[in-house]
């Protein structure tokens, strides 16, 4: 099975705080009436609290096993809590065990029907499995689903993931105008690399150079060279054959002259193609 990376969305926790200490109190004789206040203290967590905290700590530590067990402690008193679903969900899947994930995935949308993290959660599964068609599908209910108020930073994921999918049936404009929405939204998206979220990102393809190639044509297209050159670089060493083809392709037009650009075409592998053959997209 393709690993997946995390996208760093955290979960959510909440923390209580140490308790203040109160500071000493002055003598009788020299206290003044006007420095009687002292340290309020803040409550301390509660133990849901406390075992959220864990499960989530052993999440980040990739002890999947325990976090998946973890969160099913906590779901026996919170059976319908769609976030701890999808969470347990995300352990089994890092465990490879899909059917559990699936299970907890879909508990997840049922019990909250427009939970756009689980919907694609349930692409990835499907992409990792090599349905790309399928993982579209997901995608595309996921976008279609999600709170722009409360969640518009889960789009620029599930539009990287969307382009992903395209990549894999090799539908290559539908995956740069992917690429592109999710660049729009959050310009670092391809940059993350979280071990913690509750939101999943793909990060393997079943054509890397060519999927390389075209994160390049999407920084270069909003002209961010050193992205553009890194990916057109990552590209090249994987052995994408049209490299060249980045010379006169328009969507390189805004960066193809910039140094580091320039370098990393002057080195032209043997299996490059001859200059000005275009590449099929």
């Amino acid at each position: 099975m393709k690993r997946l990376a995390l996208f760093a969305i955290p979960l959510i926790f909440a923390v209580g705080s140490i308790r203040a200490t109160p500071a000493p109190k002055a003598s009788h004789a020299t206290q003044s009436q006007d420095s009687t206040s002292e340290f309020s203290d803040t409550p301390p967590m509660t133990p849901r609290q406390v075992a959220e905290m864990r499960a989530g700590i052993l999440m980040a530590r990739k002890d999947y096993a325990e976090a998946a067990l973890a969160f099913q402690r906590i779901l026996e008193g919170d059976p319908q809590n769609a976030a701890l679903l999808n969470s347990t969900g995300m352990a089994y899947q890092q465990l490879g065990q899909d059917q559990l994930a699936e299970h907890f995935y879909k508990k997840a949308v049922s019990a909250q029907k427009n939970f756009s993290r689980a919907i694609n959660n349930l692409g990835t599964l499907e992409y990792s499995a090599g349905h790309y068609g399928k993982a579209i599908k997901y995608y595309k209910k996921a976008i279609s689903r999600t709170d722009l108020k409360a969640s518009e930073g889960d789009l620029a994921p599930i539009y990287s993931n969307l382009g992903y999918a395209y990549c894999g049936i090799k539908e290559y404009p539908h995956a740069m105008d992917a690429f592109a929405k999710a660049l729009a939204i959050d310009p670092s998206v391809f940059d993350h690399k979280g071990t913690s979220g509750s939101i999943l990102q793909q990060r393997s393809a079943p054509d890397p150079a060519a999927l390389y190639f075209l994160l390049a044509k999407s920084y270069a297209k909003t002209g961010d060279v050193e992205h553009a050159a890194h990916y057109l670089k990552l590209a090249r060493d994987d052995g994408y054959k049209d490299i060249l083809a980045a010379q006169t392709d328009p969507d390189f037009a805004r960066v193809i002259k910039a140094p580091q650009v320039q370098d990393v075409l002057r080195v032209t592998p043997a299996y490059a193609a001859q200059p000005g053959k275009t590449v099929s997209n």
